[in-house]
């Protein structure tokens, strides 16, 4: 059995954050990612953050920063905030920070902006790594780094010593790229990832999305087990490179409740996967 350490984003209840705590720890998760803005309210005063977790028998396993690493004129404010997230982090005894790409996408980004992005992702991850916190690139939809040619580039030209890599399923499966594939190449680098299933265009089973009504269109991210992402060979693809990290759990927009969202992505993680949402003492 895999004994990678779950985790649960809690952008399912939006900014209630007190709900989405205490009703993640009733499903049995027992870490989380928070929005980046509930951690940086306790900025000064981090261990209130770590006690109120602690007190809805959770831990944090890292948040989401980054930024829009093509442009010049904004890498210095890039830097200073990821350095800035990462202190927090820091204090907070955790050590993997997400760098999530700008947007909105405006076409393929050109070889010059990729070269950008890669110096200012290397100096911001040099500044995360001097705090003990680990880098990790994740490709995303509609933004400067979705494509495989430009993950590719982005990953030949940072510094495999400092610049880690965080694959989403769905973001990459949306992409039209293979998760298992890309996690084969750069497994190496693998120092996190997100768990998410993408909805399919034309669902042959609508009850599945329990509050669907036929009239709106359905998310673009589903629960997991519910969409086209071949889970089975991303755990393969897993087991190959060692990857025996985090995987967070996240489903952005629910089609019934929080609750029963992250119920269902539970049960999946644990009788389809064979994860144990327990962490290790």
């Amino acid at each position: 059995m895999p004994n990678n350490p779950i985790s649960c984003h809690l952008i399912t209840w939006g900014q209630d954050l007190d709900t989405g705590m205490r009703e993640a720890s009733e499903l049995g998760y027992r870490a989380c990612e928070t929005f980046t803005n509930h951690a940086l309210a306790y900025e000064g005063r981090v261990d209130d953050y770590k006690q109120m977790l602690a007190s809805h028998n959770l831990r944090l396993s890292a948040l989401y920063a980054g930024g829009r690493f093509s442009d010049p004129d904004k890498a210095q404010d890039v830097i200073e905030f990821n350095t800035r997230v990462a202190k927090l982090l820091n204090a907070a005894g955790v050590d993997r920070i997400v760098f999530g790409p700008g947007g909105p996408r405006d076409g393929q980004s050109t070889p010059e902006q990729l070269r950008q992005m890669a110096s200012t992702i290397n100096e911001a991850a040099k500044r995360t790594a001097d705090l003990g916190v680990l880098a990790c690139v994740h490709p995303h939809l509609g933004t400067e780094i979705q494509d495989r040619e430009e993950i590719d580039a982005i990953m030949e030209q940072t510094d495999p010593e400092v610049v880690f890599f965080c694959p989403d399923t769905a973001h990459l499966a949306g992409a039209g790229m293979d998760p298992a594939d890309v996690i084969r190449t750069y497994g190496s680098r693998m120092q996190y990832m997100h768990l998410k299933d993408l909805t399919p265009q034309n669902p042959t089973d609508r009850s599945a999305f329990t509050a669907f009504s036929g009239t709106e269109a359905l998310p673009i991210f589903c629960e997991l087990g519910l969409g086209t992402v071949d889970f089975e060979s991303v755990m393969q693809a897993l087991q190959e490179v060692g990857y025996n990290g985090w995987m967070t759990v996240e489903i952005d927009v629910s089609t019934s409740t929080p609750y029963q969202s992250l119920k269902q992505c539970r049960d999946f993680v644990q009788n389809e996967l064979g994860l144990s949402l327990e962490l290790a003492s």
